[in-house]
């Protein structure tokens, strides 16, 4: 292979994490996914294939080998789960299954298997801990590690019992264990979720996506009540050490999870001790019946009864080798194109979108569907008038699948994608490498509208108050034109807008003068950067303390540091060099606004015991995974690197350990194993 392509290579995967580091933050931490399932299995699958052909570029906080995306900063306190929560592998044809058992049974060495099979189902894993009977905390998922307590909301979902039943069933080990971890998933039915929806919309709020966006969000909140009124639904699905109560089989496990007061999952579809002629039927059979179901599925869990195995089995980086998901075939739909809008987003980015004619797809009305890209949408070559086939795989953003040619009206003329931002009429640039085309003017009123809501929303400065009705109500009357300028609103001009008052108008400008001392991070995420996440901003504030020392970083400072690549560091870049962000930065920090962030210092007293040590981490480790070793490292203080470099303080090597060990010896750096890194920690 040539250098050119390996470089190639090298770049996708870089491109290909930041993705899906952005859409898992989406997704997990914000509930507000913009890409469908299948779409982001086909990323991981892509960064997977090219971290098999490249091994030595895996990383620990790759995508392949973390679960799920951390916890945003504020809001629920954090928890740390006593064992990992993990993801798991998907199959995305039914032939996988039959490669799944054959995978296993070539682990194992040889052995008949028997599987339990279960309902996908599409909501929030959580994990519920009892103590002597009594639920003394419920987290979300989080990283895999670190979750959410979200003990308050669980008692408000009648499904999670608060005290448990002590059992006699045969196999429910009778009395349950004095300290009990149980996983399952919070989801919300398809008649409650339609009955919020029509609530919402009736209220001039906006849609949830499905149902489980808006069970997410629900089990999330700050206040419980808004739990309490969602109508949240459980079901349990196992506990974190199943073999540590003596049961044998997971089939027991799900039995005594009901005789201790648990809902679980007894559809027909729910079954134990299958061989993989009974998983295949099941499997097909339910992907014609899901429709039937109340709640929202998207495929089957299919388990090795023998619990056992499992320990045999063991797990990868993020997922259990005893256990998988097998996908259905995305939902479909015909339709016709009535029109093609081009949207523009906070980003710039120009977004085509097929306007239809109205369809039923898996049980929702479909309206609009995604083009993605200029790209894509001459692939496909959809023009207005055509007949469609349209999807909703995982339930999120409908897309276009693919045109029915032999019913394409004679003489249709083929779409052209337009030159210039449809808003502002500035000429679209597209990057070299890039599929999507921009709009390059920052204050494009379609961008203006995107970024007050992300300069003021809850990851951001958080302004209570500015909500998107009041900022459509302030752009229409000209009260501002650019996020500083809710800075210079006064008590007289906002008392008199409609539905608002003197009392509102004193809480807004409240917390707008609060607003002026937030963190640093939240300041570097309001400004809309692209790539630059919320935990990214975290790690260039730590950093580089100001505004101004970040605009005057060089591009090697940049990429020094962990979860920084060039990517990320060309967008700071062609951000600062924009006169119009230069102009709107210079008024921000300017003397008359007043806005100066706070730098989160580390808590006064003795300094954590890693601090300022930089890691390595290389090879594989007997008792650690990559994303635990860096987590351990991280909780005393210190920094887990992506390479090593002369300022790297100590590389821990594994078995196998690469390039990466050959450096470390080049440069003389002090290189640990893993009894010594044990050690270490055991030291501190």
């Amino acid at each position: 292979m040539t250098d050119s392509s390996q470089e190639r290579d090298r770049q996708r995967i870089g491109e290909l994490r930041e993705q899906i580091q952005y859409h898992n933050n989406l997704y997990y931490a914000q509930d507000t996914p913009e890409i469908t399932d299948d779409q982001w299995d086909a990323l991981f699958q892509e960064l997977k294939d090219l971290e098999e052909k490249y091994p030595e570029l895996v990383t620990p906080d790759s995508p392949t080998q973390t679960v799920g995306a951390a916890a945003p900063a504020g809001g629920l306190p954090k928890v740390r789960h006593e064992a990992r929560m993990m993801s798991l592998d998907k199959a995305l044809r039914p032939e996988e299954i039959n490669e799944f058992e054959a995978r296993t049974k070539r682990f194992l060495g040889s052995g008949e298997l028997k599987f339990h099979t279960m309902p996908k189902f599409d909501g929030l894993a959580i994990e519920l801990i009892y103590d002597h009977g009594r639920l003394t905390l419920a987290a979300t998922r989080g990283d895999g590690v670190t979750g959410e307590n979200v003990t308050a909301n669980a008692l408000n979902i009648s499904d999670i019992p608060r005290h448990l039943r002590t059992g006699d069933d045969l196999f429910s080990g009778a009395d349950f264990p004095a300290h009990l971890t149980v996983r399952g998933e919070v989801y919300m039915e398809k008649e409650d979720f339609q009955r919020l929806n029509q609530s919402r919309e009736e209220d001039g709020l906006s849609l949830f996506a499905n149902p489980r966006n808006a069970a997410a969000g629900a089990l999330r909140q700050l206040d419980p009540s808004i739990t309490r009124s969602r109508s949240l639904k459980f079901f349990a699905y196992g506990l974190a050490d199943p073999q540590a109560t003596g049961f044998e089989s997971y089939g027991q496990v799900m039995a005594a999870l009901k005789t201790w007061g648990f809902k679980v999952e007894s559809s027909e579809f729910t079954i134990s001790d299958q061989d993989l002629t009974g998983v295949l039927k099941v499997f097909h059979g339910l992907e014609a019946m899901r429709e039937n179901l109340p709640y929202e599925i998207d495929g089957l869990v299919i388990t090795i009864e023998n619990l056992a195995l499992w320990s045999r089995l063991g797990s990868t980086a993020r997922a259990p080798r005893y256990a998988m998901a097998a996908k259905f075939k995305p939902r479909l739909a015909e339709t016709k194109v009535r029109d093609i809008d081009v949207q523009v987003g906070r980003t710039g980015i120009l977004t085509p979108v097929a306007r239809l004619e109205p369809v039923a797809v898996g049980g929702v009305t479909v309206s609009n569907a995604t083009l993605h890209n200029q790209d894509e949408l001459e692939r496909k070559d959809v023009r207005p008038g055509d007949t469609v086939l349209v999807r909703r795989a995982g339930e999120v953003i409908p897309e276009v699948v693919e045109v029915v040619l032999e019913k394409r009206p004679v003489g249709l003329e083929p779409y052209k994608f337009p030159s210039q931002c449809p808003v502002c009429h500035t000429e679209a640039v597209r990057r070299a490498g890039e599929a999507a085309w921009r709009c390059p003017n920052p204050w494009c009123p379609a961008q203006v509208r995107e970024r007050f809501a992300h300069f003021g929303g809850k990851n951001s400065l958080n302004i209570m108050g500015l909500g998107d009705s009041l900022v459509e109500r302030l752009l229409a009357d000209n009260l501002v034109k650019i996020p500083t300028d809710i800075y210079r609103l006064t008590l007289d001009q906002l008392k008199v807008l409609p539905r608002f008052g003197e009392k509102s108008a004193q809480n807004l400008l409240m917390e707008l003068e609060k607003s002026k001392t937030a963190s640093l991070w939240r300041f570097i995420h309001g400004l809309g950067i692209r790539h630059v996440g919320e935990r990214t901003s975290q790690i260039l504030a730590e950093r580089f303390k100001s505004l101004k020392a970040l605009e005057a970083a060089s591009e090697e400072e940049l990429t020094s540091l962990n979860d920084v690549g060039p990517e990320v560091a060309y967008s700071l870049e062609e951000f600062f060099n924009n006169p119009l962000n230069a102009a709107f930065l210079a008024d921000l920090t300017g003397d008359e606004l007043g806005i100066r962030p706070t730098v989160e210092e580390p808590a006064a007293g003795a300094a954590a015991p890693l601090s300022g040590q930089k890691f390595v981490l290389t090879g594989t480790m007997a008792n650690y995974t990559r994303a635990e070793a860096k987590s351990r490292i991280q909780a005393l203080g210190g920094q887990v690197m992506s390479s090593v470099s002369k300022e790297t303080d100590y590389v821990v090597a594994g078995e196998a350990a690469g390039s990466k060990l050959t450096k470390a010896e080049a440069l003389g750096l002090k290189i640990l194993s893993e009894d010594d890194f044990t050690k270490l920690l055991a030291a501190i």
